[in-house]
């Protein structure tokens, strides 16, 4: 294939990315929580590609479960493709259907693929992502994986674009690149509210989300709470603790009023 040939295709492919990119960004899913939806101008765009950046180890399965949160957003009840290699399963473990169901989410609208490298997992990729009965391809990629550059990420692009379907690149142990991402997240776990009591600490998912690329809007920093019931991001609870109810067989009012006479009378 000529030179001359290959920058044609290039060209093209830039002029449909600008031509296109307003109108595909018009398709957005809020995601819950209000301030992010704010600076996304509404929510998160269908049809094209996001990124997720986390640290290796424990950050990875924050990043990971950050990812499902939003692949359950995005895919409005269709198939969420998640592609990861051979080796990533000795570094971090198997997604879990069990963990996916207990995020809220349904682990028979999730199909899981491996790839021997990265070259097959990009093809593999961008097959998903053609097709218009998907909701969601996740591209699980481990350290700095050259082949994906700025014309792999335009391809998945592209292929988002035409089906509709949405692209998340997931990726673990790497710096941040030039690609055509709307927009681009470095997510590691959010600290436990203060004065949590060890009894009541284990409660929802906390992330601690930075946006730090956004195509058509600010970027910003937050932490999200993912509400498993709801399935949808929010912001934490300002009094994580429980509260006891008032009394069901009176008003608070009438509480208060009883404790001043009962004052008055021991004055």
């Amino acid at each position: 294939m000529s030179a001359a040939h290959n920058l044609a295709t290039l060209r093209d492919s830039i002029e449909r990315l600008e031509t296109h990119g307003a109108a595909y960004g018009s398709r957005k899913v809020p995601l819950g929580h209000s301030e992010a939806d704010a600076s996304l101008q509404g929510g998160l765009a269908l049809g094209v590609v996001h990124e997720v950046f986390a640290e290796a180890g424990r950050q990875s399965a924050v990043a990971t479960g950050f990812v499902a949160g939003i692949s359950g957003r995005v895919a409005a009840r269709r198939p969420v493709v998640w592609i990861r290699q051979d080796f990533t399963e000795v570094e971090a473990g198997a997604v879990s259907m069990s963990g996916f169901s207990e995020l809220g989410l349904d682990p028979r609208l999730l199909v899981s693929v491996h790839a021997a490298d990265v070259d097959h997992a990009l093809r593999t990729a961008a097959d998903a992502l053609a097709c218009d009965a998907v909701g969601a391809v996740v591209l699980e990629v481990w350290g700095e994986a050259r082949q994906l550059d700025l014309v792999a990420s335009r391809k998945l692009t592209l292929a988002a674009q035409a089906s509709g379907a949405t692209g998340l690149v997931l990726r673990m142990a790497a710096e941040p690149r030039a690609s055509t991402a709307e927009t681009r997240w470095i997510v590691r776990a959010a600290h436990s509210p203060p004065g949590s009591h060890p009894s009541s600490a284990w409660g929802s998912p906390l992330f601690e989300a930075r946006l730090v690329r956004n195509r058509h809007g600010p970027t910003g920093r937050w932490i999200m709470e993912w509400k498993c019931d709801e399935c949808l991001f929010g912001s934490p609870a300002a009094y994580p603790q429980p509260v006891a109810a008032a009394p069901a067989h009176r008003p608070h009012q009438a509480s208060q009023s009883v404790f001043k006479r009962s004052r008055r009378r021991f004055a």
